[in-house]
C-alpha cells in the first residue's frame, strides 16, 4: 500500500536495481536515494552510489561523500559531467570490513560504462568511513 503522498510504483521502482543486487529498485537503493533508510554497510553505500550515478542523482552523490575529501565544487563538477557516462554494469569484486559495526571499509568493484559511444571500465578500490554514524565514500585509495 502506498503512503498518502506517494505515487504508485512505476516502471523504475518495479525494475531490477541498476546496482545488480537482483532486487527491485524500490526494495534496494531507492529507500537510500529518497532518505527513507541509510546504508548499513559500505557495500550498500557503494551500490547506492553506483545507482545514483546511473540515475544521475547529484545531490545524493554529494551527500554521501565524506566531508574530509569532498571538494567544495563537487556538486558543480558532477552537474557538468554527470550526463557524459551511461552506466551499464556493476561487478563487486570484494570487500573488507565495512559492516554494520565497523567504522571503515573497502569495496573493490568494476563499473562498466559508455562515454561518447566508447565502452570503458572503472576498476576501483574505494574506501568508506563513517561520519556522524552514516557511511560515506572517502576516496579511491584503497
Amino acid at each position: 500500500m502506498n503512503e498518502p503522498n506517494e505515487r504508485p510504483a512505476g516502471p523504475r521502482e518495479l525494475s531490477l536495481c541498476p546496482c545488480k543486487s537482483r532486487e527491485s529498485y524500490a526494495a534496494c537503493c531507492q529507500p537510500f536515494h529518497f532518505g527513507r533508510a541509510k546504508p548499513e554497510t559500505a557495500v550498500q553505500l557503494m551500490r547506492s552510489r553506483y545507482s545514483a550515478y546511473f540515475f544521475r542523482l547529484v545531490d545524493y552523490l554529494v551527500a554521501t561523500t565524506h566531508p574530509d575529501t569532498r571538494e567544495r565544487d563537487l556538486k558543480a563538477q558532477l552537474e557538468a559531467t554527470i550526463h557524459e557516462a551511461n552506466w551499464r554494469f556493476l561487478t563487486i569484486l570484494g570487500s573488507s570490513k565495512g559492516g554494520p559495526d565497523d567504522k571503515v571499509g573497502k569495496v573493490e568493484f568494476v563499473a562498466e560504462y559508455f562515454e561518447a559511444g566508447q565502452a570503458h571500465e572503472l576498476h576501483e578500490r574505494s574506501r568508506f568511513k563513517r561520519y556522524k554514524g552514516a557511511w560515506k565514500y572517502l576516496d579511491d585509495k584503497g
